[in-house]
């Protein structure tokens, strides 16, 4: 079974980012669930996406390999380089569920924001000027008499540096019990971290309300407030390992909703920028990127081997012309013809069809060399899942110098593997019959124009 002809997979999206505007973004964002859910799976398309691959089945675990919630992250850190957006996302998704069910009284504590109050927040704060930088008196005095002297009223009195506090030792029980239930399973969640990882967090967290003029309160009776200090320090904050692509703007709203409540409201522009990006650019760059069944090498060599079809073809039309063989003898050449130009169609858009005849593809260079069989298994502490990772940086995996040590040959013959998700398969049949069908055209022409010419009788 395959899609119409006229179906074209999805073009390649360079970036999420146009001249979209807030309210649109959400409108659009919208209108695309409604009818994922609407259609459900019914065989719909939407701009080359079939309901069956749409964003929302592969975020929900709908999809087989290799079109899984895993394969999606794998393509961000490897390929897109934006996998902050997704690991987000994500966070927040299940952030919303927690809070969710968290008893009404703790609730109560973290207030709705609402977008009159960050309109009303914003105008208050348009062009406020930002914090003054402060020094203590210790610095003041170095600089005194001198034309570095820092004016009087920057200079503060400092009695400590509460983010170096000695962390509480982890006899952790009694500690663990004082929180709040919420606050205390996000605590156990993190109980790996260190002590200087842990006050990194909060420096840059602190330096992050600074930057925005506000007062940090780390220590609050909301709940949640310790994770979102973790967030904040993760995705928000200048230099932070996986920091959102978010605009001034956009960075200085929530920092604002964040001082004064730990609702899910607060993130509310954030979400609809970052999920905007994720269904108007890396999902359509995935599913394009996705369909393509071999590796780079593979399809360079398919495509080598459809211009030599192409050019057996016109030798043999050729030689068949110039001879005193009859023009029913010049069919011939149309084998040539017709695997060279369906072989190039095909490669074209990154199908080889030997590989498409089987249904299966190329492993990619970081599942060569996967330790671990079970990829298909993930959840949100497992590896590029986890929220409070680091930095998404994998150029000191150990696959990357194992792959680029592997020959040319061995690439274009590299491992390969079934393709499981139907929705896919259908994909590159389509383009395989389009690929038969266009090469079925030139090839009528093409020898259509050599059995046009009169014998040459040259041998």
């Amino acid at each position: 079974m395959v899609y119409s002809l006229t179906y074209r997979r999805p073009p390649y999206v360079d970036s999420a980012r146009a001249s979209v505007l807030g309210h649109e973004k959400t409108k659009s964002i919208g209108e695309a669930s409604i009818d994922s859910q609407a259609s459900g799976g019914s065989g719909g398309m939407s701009f080359g996406i079939p309901d069956a691959l749409s964003f929302d089945r592969i975020i929900t675990g709908g999809t087989c390999p290799p079109c899984t919630a895993r394969d999606f992250m794998n393509y961000l850190v490897y390929i897109e380089h934006s996998a902050e957006n997704l690991q987000f996302y994500l966070w927040y998704r299940d952030y919303l569920k927690r809070f969710n069910e968290l008893p009404s009284n703790e609730r109560a504590l973290a207030p709705e924001w609402s977008a009159e109050q960050a309109e009303i927040d914003a105008q208050a704060n348009q062009g406020t000027p930002g914090p003054k930088q402060q020094i203590s008196a210790e610095t003041a005095a170095v600089f005194k008499g001198t034309d570095f002297a820092p004016p009087t009223a920057s200079v503060v009195e400092v009695k400590g540096n509460p983010f170096n506090t000695p962390p509480r030792t982890p006899n952790g029980g009694e500690y663990r019990e004082s929180l709040a239930p919420s606050e205390r399973a996000w605590s156990e969640n993190c109980s790996t971290l260190n002590s200087n990882t842990n006050r990194s967090f909060q420096t840059k967290t602190a330096g992050a309300f600074q930057g925005a003029d506000l007062k940090w309160q780390p220590f609050t009776i909301q709940p949640f407030r310790e994770e979102i200090s973790r967030i904040i320090a993760i995705y928000i904050a200048d230099g932070a390992p996986r920091q959102l692509n978010l605009s001034a703007k956009e960075r200085m709203t929530l920092l604002h909703a964040l001082a004064n409540t730990t609702h899910p409201t607060a993130f509310r522009v954030v979400v609809h920028t970052v999920e905007w990006s994720l269904r108007h650019q890396a999902h359509p760059n995935f599913i394009r990127w996705t369909v393509c069944n071999g590796n780079a090498p593979r399809v360079v060599f398919a495509r080598g081997l459809g211009v030599a079809g192409i050019l057996g073809g016109i030798i043999c039309a050729i030689l068949i012309t110039l001879s005193n063989a009859g023009r029913g003898w010049r069919v011939l050449s149309a084998i040539g013809f017709m695997i060279g130009v369906a072989t190039l169609i095909a490669a074209w858009k990154g199908m080889c069809v030997v590989l498409h005849g089987m249904h299966h593809r190329h492993l990619r260079p970081w599942e060569l060399f996967a330790e671990d069989d079970d990829e298909s298994s993930w959840d949100m502490g497992k590896g590029s899942f986890d929220t409070v990772g680091s930095a998404n940086s994998y150029e000191d995996e150990p696959w990357v110098a194992k792959y680029e040590k592997r020959n040319i040959i061995r690439k274009v013959f590299d491992r390969e593997v079934w393709i499981q998700e139907p929705a896919l398969r259908q994909i590159q049949d389509t383009i395989f019959v389009q690929a038969l069908g266009g090469a079925l055209i030139i090839t009528a022409i093409s020898v259509g124009i050599f059995c046009a010419f009169p014998k040459g009788n040259y041998y």
